[in-house]
């Protein structure tokens, strides 16, 4: 089953758009969500929840539409961000007690056992958690109620790797028995690397690709060299720099053609949103 499957949706504003924005998420998996800001990642995720309209296409979320089954279907989604803005000065407690009534499958043996697991104290106010801790109720809150597909919006923000690495392996852990599904926005690729299943990037209001991470990663080569040499492949790169030694530049491997012996390697993830950031008239 299909945990998301967005199918050409798009959203207009004056000036900004969700141009045909589609993929797929198979249950079970995590999925990197990418992209520069302004590239339309919260917008997706705002259509995904149906907190913003779009004008038209498709959101089918655990096999359902969602704007047929939108009640239903938010009581098997857990939203986590990197932090908490609101009753700051109450207690984990009185904001759990004000929140669970929402849910119709909140089970409180859950939720003890993910502060426990988490190290949550319940007399503690919102305002005295660390970053990370915050994103840890969230997630915990999420759970709470048997959220199936979790939609983590930039939930390691402004944590030390230490903490982010701890973060990183309890997702892994949610995935594990196939039931949860993560989608997983984040600027930071290299949390991605270590824990994304596949990756989904947006540029421009545009999915540019969506593939399995190393798929994902195989279609581009990273190019270094000559300032001659850029002149033989200048028209089939996505977007190059040059300095005082030659060039780098990301392309397509379907472009290259191994005969140039140009050094070539494969890209990370940063390098690939670089690249395709650095013009907006980039070959995509």
């Amino acid at each position: 089953m299909l945990a998301l499957d967005i199918r050409n949706v798009n959203k207009k504003y004056e000036h900004f758009q969700l141009k045909n924005v589609s993929f797929q998420m198979e249950k079970g998996y995590i999925m990197g969500f990418i992209g520069a800001n302004g590239a339309g990642k919260t917008t997706t995720i705002k259509s995904i929840l149906n907190i913003t309209r779009i004008d038209s296409g498709e959101i089918h979320i655990l096999g359902k539409n969602m704007s047929e089954h939108e009640l239903q279907l938010k009581q098997e989604i857990g939203y986590a961000f990197g932090d908490i803005s609101f009753y700051t000065r109450n207690t984990i407690k009185t904001l759990t007690n004000v929140i669970k009534k929402f849910y119709q499958n909140w089970n409180d043996d859950t939720y003890y056992k993910y502060l426990s697991k988490f190290n949550l104290i319940e007399d503690k106010k919102i305002a005295e958690l660390s970053t990370g801790m915050r994103v840890k109720y969230n997630l915990a809150l999420a759970l709470s109620h048997g959220a199936k597909l979790l939609v983590l919006d930039e939930p390691t923000s402004g944590l030390d790797p230490v903490a982010r690495d701890g973060l990183l392996d309890i997702f892994r852990e949610l995935v594990v028995d196939g039931e949860i599904s993560i989608l997983f926005s984040t600027h930071i690729t290299s949390d991605l690397e270590k824990c994304a299943d596949y990756i989904t990037y947006m540029h421009n209001g545009q999915i540019i690709n969506s593939a399995e991470k190393e798929e994902f990663i195989n279609t581009y080569l990273l190019l270094s060299g000559t300032l001659e040499q850029l002149e033989t492949v200048k028209d089939k790169l996505i977007s190059y720099k040059t300095n005082s030694f030659g060039f780098t530049g990301l392309i397509h491997t379907r472009d290259y053609d191994h005969s140039l012996n140009i050094r070539n390697a494969l890209p990370n993830l940063e390098e690939i949103m670089i690249y395709f950031s650095k013009t907006e008239g980039a070959y995509v």
